[in-house]
């Protein structure tokens, strides 16, 4: 067999497709292997570069055959596609990864660590419960309404306007005993939500989510999910590229030398967009009389364009700040005015 130098793998639940390649870049391997013989086979290859599509079980293989000498790169599928040569399958598929990781320009995924592997879990699940917990109070909110009673917006305090809602009011019976269960099934969301919380706050210990969590707009949830979800800020050459990443850069239609940007594109990590869209929403809020150089940009964006698009805006801005800070471990430094 040919020695091989670039090596690409399809992976999946029981079967992975392998696709090599020598120096000269002419194929060298065309190999099915099990679940059970992966780590048997690439253990017998010389020291090569090898890519695999991001996915289910990704990072887990790359820091398992990493520990072989290999050098392991992600890559997102959409940027493996345009290499795929006819149809889909899994040969092909493995053929399109091989030539996808060779390419000096190709955009790579970061091997995220077990730790933050946890972290990202902690946070999809909070997520879960947070969507199942605001469906259950709009529900709880609508079956009221037909009452004829209307319960001011706000999760906070919906619980405690909720039941005063049942004690004082002449509801019947089963109505009461339903929107009873209703609650009890809310404070049970409300507990299991603060236990999350409580997980995140631990996380606070690590020093980039310190620093993160001092750039304006920020909170603990953001700064461990920002963390946890890049790993390795270096991975982007700037702060546009990981404001990419997120879907907070403006989708261009431009040629001929001129330019046209439009909405944002909204690819990426949609659970951190939302994050950093809120948390600039919170502080242009919190604006107040603020006199730094910084509220009154934002101020200006805001009579200018809106409370919307500057809440994009900054939120943009928070992300590429997020990046020289995990990039260059430098601390936040404020505008003067």
């Amino acid at each position: 067999m040919k020695e091989i130098k670039i090596l690409g793998i399809d992976l999946a639940k029981n079967v992975f497709q392998l696709h090599g390649v020598d120096a000269a870049g002419k194929p060298a391997l065309r190999k099915n292997v099990s679940r059970g013989k992966l780590m048997e086979t690439l253990a017998n290859f010389p020291r090569c570069l090898i890519g695999i599509e991001a996915c289910g079980g990704a990072h887990y293989w790359a820091r398992e055959i990493s520990k072989l000498g290999h050098e392991v790169r992600i890559m997102a599928p959409q940027f493996v596609a345009p290499y795929r040569k006819s149809g889909k399958n899994d040969l092909n598929d493995a053929e399109a990864i091989c030539e996808a990781v060779s390419r000096p320009h190709m955009r790579f995924v970061a091997v995220k660590t077990e730790a933050q592997q946890s972290a990202l879990m902690v946070h999809r699940v909070r997520a879960s419960i947070n969507t199942e917990r605001t469906a259950l109070i709009n529900q709880m909110r609508g079956l009221l309404q037909e009452f004829g009673f209307v319960i001011a917006k706000g999760a906070s305090n919906f619980s405690k306007r909720f039941l005063e809602v049942l004690e004082k009011e002449n509801l019947p019976l089963d109505a009461v005993e339903v929107l009873a269960e209703l609650r009890g099934h809310l404070l049970t969301l409300e507990d299991r939500l603060a236990k999350y919380d409580r997980m995140i706050a631990r996380m606070l210990k690590d020093e980039m989510v310190a620093r993160v969590m001092t750039i304006p707009g920020v909170g603990p949830v953001t700064a461990t999910a920002v963390v946890a979800t890049v790993g390795d800020a270096k991975v982007f050459h700037n702060g546009r590229e990981m404001a990419a990443y997120v879907g907070l850069v403006p989708r261009q239609n431009s040629s001929g030398g001129k330019t046209r940007l439009g909405r944002i594109t909204k690819l990426g990590d949609s659970y951190l967009r939302s994050l950093f869209v809120q948390g600039a929403l919170i502080v242009i809020r919190h604006l107040g009389d603020k006199k730094d150089t910084r509220s009154q940009w934002i101020r200006s964006l805001v009579e200018r364009r809106g409370v919307k698009k500057a809440a994009v805006a900054l939120a943009a801005r928070m992300v590429r700040i997020a990046w020289a800070l995990m990039a260059r471990n430098e601390p936040y430094k404020p505008a003067t005015s």
